[in-house]
């Protein structure tokens, strides 16, 4: 498995498009057989910045798989417009470093 983060920057007066862009543009991730997980984060500090997470099969699976499918056509023409807001777009490979904290199972999404 690869994680690959693509870390934006958008306006807040974009951020009900951008938000509804990737709404729209997640069921072809999930369609996917390349792609494992995904989620989006927003930092509360810095407002404008938002992460995307994406756990694919492998950045083989993800670049030649993926980007191969009718299901990449279709969820780039939805998130194009934010394209240029990118800062970076990485693919990272685990480590062994992972575990479970004593909250898990507490936390709640907003």
């Amino acid at each position: 498995m690869v994680v690959e983060y693509t870390r934006y920057r958008i306006d807040k007066e974009r951020h009900t498009a951008f938000l509804q862009a990737y709404r729209d543009a997640q069921q072809f991730l999930q369609a996917s057989p390349n792609c494992i997980a995904y989620e989006m984060t927003h930092c509360g500090k810095e407002p404008e910045r938002f992460i995307l997470r994406i756990e694919w099969i492998s950045t083989e699976r993800h670049l030649h798989g993926f980007r191969q499918e009718d299901n990449f056509k279709k969820f780039f023409a939805l998130v194009q417009p934010f394209v240029a807001n990118i800062e970076e777009m990485q693919h990272y490979e685990l480590t062994p470093i992972v575990g479970s904290g004593g909250g898990r199972g507490q936390a709640s999404v907003a």
